[in-house]
């Protein structure tokens, strides 16, 4: 089935269409500068292919839950929930072919970056008989996929960014179309931009900002000045799913409205005789008193001298709470997060969310872990490791110096299986670890290893592999492979 949407006109005053069934297989990446007409040309494009196509928007501001009256949209206010919550919406998103606006509006730029990424991994991990076609908007999308160190942990950028790596390389072959909206070219990850094959390309007036839209449009830098004198609302077009050949689009009209809108001017309230700077430096008025004393109950002096003789009861809420051990409730959480299902996968910054609540649940009023203690011990539980990092693993944390932190659990699980001298761990085993489903992955993983001579692998005559760590002198047993 084909669907042309109807997205304004050109400069001859005919119809301009984004071929829908292109548009899902190729993507599109929109830019301009505030004020430009982005967010009224993602609104045109999502009316108008509205009903054809589930439609999911990651939404920062929460101007697109207007969406939700007319259209049946489902608006999600992300402040209300956890990571791990927002992550179980997408995956029923994906199940039902809801469409959602993500409302990321209230919470500050780290939290918008962990709950985004949270909810695309969630919708990119969904079971594959529910890869519907989906167009995902994600508006700013130089929030959730920086050129450069954002100013939050690097642990949570590199997380926001590879969900969003995700949508636009491989999220084609699970029914996702990635719709992305930035102001600013610079401030956009050339890797998550460069997957996208459609453009749409409003004003903006900083050189270099001109430079990378016109080489993404094909034309030359002498012609990227009339990206400069584009009016508001206009853009210039190039793609598959819209012209072969760059073409100026005039975006037509929308019948939903954000929640907020440019400014607007309206005339200065009119100064009071005794004049503004009275008005403002007047001190505040007296609180009004109540005409006459509370009224009092009086109790009888029997009933009062028998409850002064009654012996004080302390209150359950100011008893001194018994001491929580809290390196047991830590390893109590890992091993439930562990063995949960819907974790499998997860990273460990949308998972750290889940390790709060859980402690908070258990009585602890601060989580026993910081985010990157957190991490490692998580790369140890996922390989069957729960206690002794600090003593009888130390050495092998040692030893794993130079593995990056998605592979540390790897490792940790060959480790494991050479101190025990158990036999060597298969490539599904070390791919689950890693937080795949892909052998390929896992090899490379191991390729990674062994080429800094972290581990070494060894496969016999008869086909059956075994790993040993030099610096530790341990081996596993040969399995075959």
């Amino acid at each position: 089935m084909t669907f042309r949407v109807d997205m304004g006109t050109d400069t001859a005053g005919a119809p301009v269409y984004v071929d829908l069934e292109e548009l899902l297989a190729t993507r599109l990446l929109v830019q301009g500068n505030s004020g430009s007409g982005k967010s009224h040309l993602l609104r045109r494009m999502l009316e108008k292919s509205a009903g054809q196509v589930q439609q999911i928007i990651i939404d920062p501001e929460g101007d697109f839950v207007t969406l939700s009256g007319p259209y049946g949209h489902v608006a999600i206010e992300a402040v209300d929930y956890t990571a791990a919550e927002i992550a179980r919406f997408a995956g029923r998103a994906r199940e039902h072919r809801t469409s959602v606006v993500l409302s990321l509006e209230g919470l500050e730029m780290e939290g918008q970056m962990r709950c985004a990424a949270a909810f695309l991994m969630a919708l990119f991990d969904a079971p594959r008989e529910f890869w519907y076609p989906a167009l995902v908007v994600v508006d700013e999308a130089q929030i959730f996929a920086p050129a450069a160190g954002a100013e939050v942990s690097e642990e949570v950028r590199r997380a926001s960014l590879s969900a969003m790596a995700n949508l636009m390389s491989r999220g084609r072959k699970r029914g996702l179309a990635g719709i992305i909206a930035t102001q600013r070219l610079a401030k956009l990850s050339k890797n998550v931009a460069a997957e996208a094959s459609n453009f749409l390309m409003g004003r903006t007036f900083l050189d270099i900002d001109m430079a990378r839209a016109a080489d993404l449009l094909g034309m030359e830098r002498r012609q990227a000045e009339t990206i400069r004198d584009l009016q508001r609302g206009t853009f210039l077009g190039l793609g598959p799913a819209i012209a072969r050949r760059p073409i100026t689009v005039r975006i037509g009209a929308v019948e939903t409205s954000a929640r907020s809108s440019s400014p607007v001017l309206v005339p200065l309230p009119s100064a009071p005789a005794g004049g503004m700077r009275d008005l403002l430096l007047a001190e505040p008025p007296e609180p009004l008193l109540p005409l006459g004393p509370p009224e009092r109950k009086v109790l009888p002096v029997a009933q009062m001298l028998g409850d002064i003789a009654q012996p004080l009861v302390q209150e359950p809420d100011a008893l001194e709470a018994e001491p929580i051990d809290l390196e047991a409730l830590a390893v109590e959480v890992l091993r439930a997060i562990v063995a949960d299902p819907d974790a499998v996968g997860r990273p460990a910054a949308v998972l750290y969310q889940d390790f709060q609540v859980r402690c908070r649940m258990a009585g602890a009023r601060r989580p026993p872990l910081d985010p990157a203690a957190f991490a490692r011990r998580l790369a140890a539980a996922r390989a069957g490791i729960f206690e002794g990092l600090d003593a009888e693993w130390a050495p092998a944390l040692e030893a794993a110096a130079g593995v990056p932190d998605d592979m540390l659990g790897a490792f940790l699980l060959i480790a494991r299986a050479a101190r025990e001298g158990a036999p060597c761990p298969a490539d599904a085993e070390i791919a689950r670890i890693y937080g795949t489903s892909s052998l390929g992955r896992a090899r490379r993983v191991v390729s990674y290893m062994e080429e800094r001579d972290i581990i070494v692998a060894r496969t016999d005559l008869s086909g059956k592999r075994s790993f040993t760590i030099p610096r530790l002198g341990w081996t596993t047993q040969p399995v075959q492979d």
